[in-house]
């Protein structure tokens, strides 16, 4: 009992100073616990967010305030590093953007400032030559679409036909309307270089470089006919150059035609000087109208055969001519008639 009292009276007695060391404890703990206490600021894609927090491991700050960050966010500061008062920490958040390359299309997060921070962090690598909508320059934005034309340029070598002339040449030796090919045309060959432009793997241009006849064509020649051919009946053609309608009587070397008697030395003598023939098998005489048809003049009569105008007669005029046969019947046979003749020269 006397122990008892004597403890009571020693706390007692000790009391004010058994407060002081509780208070001085209090003091320090809350003079640490505001020491530890710091006031940061999280700007977020340009907003800021004032955090007051005792953490300073960087995760469980962004953790205690709800501040999420994706796989592909930025962040100025190393997740695992400490943060002190007054320090800012800025996030940028990855936006989606599409980017079509190489024939497919990404969807891709980035949180890249420019289209061409995005390319370098995807590793998508641009040549001089590709062409890419929008710029490169350009900000990125959420929903943005990237297209990529890759672009390549390709020397081509081909060998190409050179088509062949065609020489066109007429003649006489030929029926009208003949075509005779006397030369055969033969395709030559070159050498083209080019240079081709594609995009995307499909051919947009191509320009010319150089180009090389390496064997030469062949120029072709056609002969064309132009000499008019008459076949008669009998067979054989006859190559004509004008053809006429005439009136066509006959005649013979005796007196009632030609007012000569047979002593007559000018008996069967034509103007031109020769003697009058029928030649059935070859060139008889006929006299003419030298305006309309040239003495000497070679031609085809139609029922009559081949004939020279070595003659004339004082009723033959214009468009007529005089059959010689040998015989006064054989006139009288042919009588008058309208034939068709074919000048030969």
């Amino acid at each position: 009992m006397k122990n008892a009292k004597n403890n009571l009276k020693n706390f007692f007695s000790n009391g004010p100073k058994t407060v002081f060391v509780v208070m001085l404890l209090i003091t320090c703990i809350t003079v640490s616990i505001f020491n530890m206490k710091k006031a940061i600021s999280v700007i977020v894609d340009g907003k800021s967010i004032k955090v007051t927090t005792l953490n300073s491991n960087v995760t469980q700050i962004l953790k205690s305030n709800n501040i999420a960050l994706g796989s592909k966010d930025q962040i100025t500061v190393k997740l695992d590093s400490k943060v002190k008062d007054g320090d800012k920490i800025y996030i940028k958040k990855a936006v989606n953007v599409k980017v079509t390359v190489d024939g497919k299309t990404r969807n891709i997060q980035t949180a890249e400032k420019t289209v061409e921070d995005m390319l370098k962090s995807e590793k998508i690598v641009l040549s001089d030559k590709d062409k890419i909508t929008p710029l490169k320059s350009d900000s990125l934005k959420s929903g943005l679409v990237v297209n990529i034309t890759r672009v390549s340029t390709k020397k081509r070598t081909e060998t190409k036909a050179v088509k062949f002339a065609t020489e066109i040449k007429r003649s006489g030796e030929l029926k009208k309307g003949v075509k005779k090919v006397s030369q055969k045309g033969k395709a030559g060959q070159k050498v083209i270089t080019s240079t081709v432009v594609y995009e995307n793997g499909k051919e947009v241009s191509k320009k010319l470089v150089s180009e090389k006849v390496n064997l030469k064509p062949v120029k072709e020649i056609i002969v064309l006919g132009t000499s008019n051919v008459y076949t008669p009946s009998r067979g054989g053609d006859i190559r004509y150059t004008k053809k006429m309608k005439v009136r066509a009587t006959a005649y013979t070397a005796d007196l009632n035609c030609t007012g000569k008697g047979p002593n007559d030395p000018g008996l069967g003598i034509t103007c031109t000087g020769k003697r009058a023939v029928r030649n059935p098998g070859g060139y008889s005489t006929i006299a003419v109208d030298p305006s309309v048809i040239p003495l000497g003049t070679k031609l085809y009569v139609e029922g009559y055969g081949y004939a020279t105008a070595d003659d004339t007669g004082g009723a033959i005029k214009g468009k007529v001519i005089d059959l010689y046969y040998d015989s006064s019947n054989e006139s009288w046979d042919w009588g008058s008639r309208n034939v068709n003749i074919y000048i030969m020269n």
